[in-house]
This record gives structure tokens, C-alpha cells and sequence, in this order.
């Protein structure tokens, strides 16, 4: 993924946040069922990336 804003301010650490929870999620997806931490965590990683995108849009966390 390639991050959109470019430097090192509040917005293009967002996008790096994001796209850090994103690859997290994709690399534990999987087709067969996961144990209870790893579900758990993802949903984390979810909320996470939900509170990110909000951010990235303008609204509070």
C-alpha cells in the first residue's frame, strides 16, 4: 500500500496506522477457523482500523 501523504504530520501517520492494521488483518485471515486470541485480536485490529478511517475522514475516535 502506498501511503497518500506524503512527510512525517499527524495525517500521514494515520495512513501509515491504517495500512499497518489493514496488512495485519490480511495476514491472518484465513479460510479455516481461528483460536479465540487470534479472533479476538482481529477484532481489535478492526475497531483499530474503523477509529483510523474515522480520523482519516475528519471525526473524533
Amino acid at each position: 500500500m502506498t501511503n497518500p501523504i506524503q512527510g512525517n504530520g499527524p495525517a500521514a501517520a494515520l495512513h501509515e496506522i491504517h495500512d499497518c492494521l489493514a496488512l495485519a488483518l490480511d495476514a491472518t485471515e484465513s479460510r479455516h477457523p481461528l483460536p479465540q486470541p487470534i479472533r479476538e485480536a482481529r477484532s481489535y485490529m478492526r475497531a483499530a482500523l474503523r477509529q483510523t478511517r474515522n480520523l482519516m475522514n475528519g471525526g473524533a475516535a
